[in-house]
């Protein structure tokens, strides 16, 4: 997105490299299985690629659906985390369009958005705060429909 010639925010978008295969195959799976296996094998997918982003993601929002916000606010703070450090190495600078119409860049949004949810749900109002305008912020268009 740009405003008479200049990207948004004045940053080009970043764009994440693709995941590993094996490891988004792996996810799939996990995400395949009935909900009472589900939790389990989001775990071993986590486990056998520590870096994969969605999968921390998808660990923190099964925990939110399960009623367990402590655990979904260490997971997504670890897909957050690594997701910083993802971009950076990417070029981002802090700021800029982080889109989700590039399906890598997926784990790193889920991440934000899954730890505003557990911050929320704690009580960590300031944080929920920060990491809604920080995710409305990288993805204006909420593809996902994560802000909702």
């Amino acid at each position: 997105m740009t405003t008479k010639g200049l990207p948004l925010h004045g940053a080009d978008a970043t764009y994440l490299d693709a995941e590993p295969d094996e490891a988004t195959a792996r996810l799939a799976e996990a995400m395949d299985d009935d909900p009472a296996a589900r939790a389990e094998a989001l775990r071993r997918a986590a486990a056998a690629a520590p870096t994969h982003l969605e999968a921390w993601a998808r660990l923190a929002e099964h925990a939110l659906d399960a009623g367990d916000p402590v655990a979904a606010y260490a997971f997504a703070r670890t897909g957050y985390h690594r997701g910083l450090d993802r971009l950076r190495k990417a070029g981002w600078g802090g700021q800029g369009p982080v889109p989700s119409s590039h399906a890598p860049n997926h784990g790193v949004l889920r991440s934000v958005a899954a730890l505003g949810r557990a911050a929320a749900a704690i009580g960590e109002d300031e944080e929920a705060e920060r990491c809604r305008v920080l995710l409305a912020e990288m993805d204006p268009d909420d593809g996902l429909g994560l802000l909702g």
